[in-house]
């Protein structure tokens, strides 16, 4: 029987049609937003890799000797990922290059894990990325305390 007039019977033909697509761009928009994120997490941990590497380095080549240098300048390290609201326990420091001796350039590398992703409440899923940063600088040839003659 047909309906009089331009009057149909509501029916599911073509229904399919849309939801799909509303479906598949609501998980474009979730992984394009966890992409961005995870991104913006790496350039973050960049910058707080970097500001502990120089606070490192700046702290080793102004300690007040060769015994505490090495120590307060780890501690200089931490203090500056936690500045930045990083975790230390994905942090590590080390010593490269140099001593404690006049006109020695002293390089301190800092890298940090950053988590492929974090979920809150959930916590990190896979590997994730190494953001390491390098700063270097020399010990001062004119500094009093250390022993022999400036030779640079």
């Amino acid at each position: 029987m047909k309906a009089p007039y331009g009057r149909h019977r509501p029916d599911e033909r073509g229904q399919v049609g849309g939801i799909e697509g509303l479906v598949f761009g609501v998980l474009i928009f979730v992984f394009g937003t966890l992409v961005v994120a995870n991104a913006w997490g790496v350039i973050d941990a960049k910058l707080a890799t970097t500001a502990a590497a120089r606070e490192a380095v700046r702290t080793y080549v102004e300690a007040s000797s060769a015994d505490v240098a090495e120590r307060e300048a780890l501690d200089a390290s931490d203090a500056a990922i936690v500045a930045h609201g990083r975790r230390t326990g994905r942090s590590h420091a080390t010593l490269v290059e140099g001593g404690f001796h006049r006109c020695d350039r002293v390089t301190i590398q800092v890298s940090y894990d950053v988590p492929l992703i974090a979920i809150p409440l959930l916590g990190q899923a896979g590997n994730g990325i190494t953001v390491t940063s390098r700063h270097s600088e020399v010990v001062d040839p004119y500094r009093s305390g250390l022993p022999g003659t400036a030779a640079c």
